[in-house]
């Protein structure tokens, strides 16, 4: 989800706020200490030009699982 949050130029509180959510939230959700609701999901894939399976999918989780490996 970062990444397309970037690819989209928002920051964590402007995609926070379109999505009706505090920045804190987003950050969890791009940290993957936090599931989001199945609104919430959308909410954020709308905003980022994208789907629920491209940003939350097992692909996607295994990438930011990966990251959190490496430090």
């Amino acid at each position: 989800m970062r990444r397309a949050r970037l690819l989209a130029e928002l920051t964590q509180a402007e995609l926070a706020d379109s999505a009706g959510v505090t920045r804190q939230t987003i950050v969890a959700v791009e940290a993957g200490d936090y599931a989001p609701s199945v609104y919430l999901a959308l909410a954020i894939a709308d905003r980022l030009h994208s789907t629920v399976e491209e940003l939350f999918g097992q692909a996607a989780t295994s990438i930011a699982d990966n990251a959190r490996e490496d430090t």
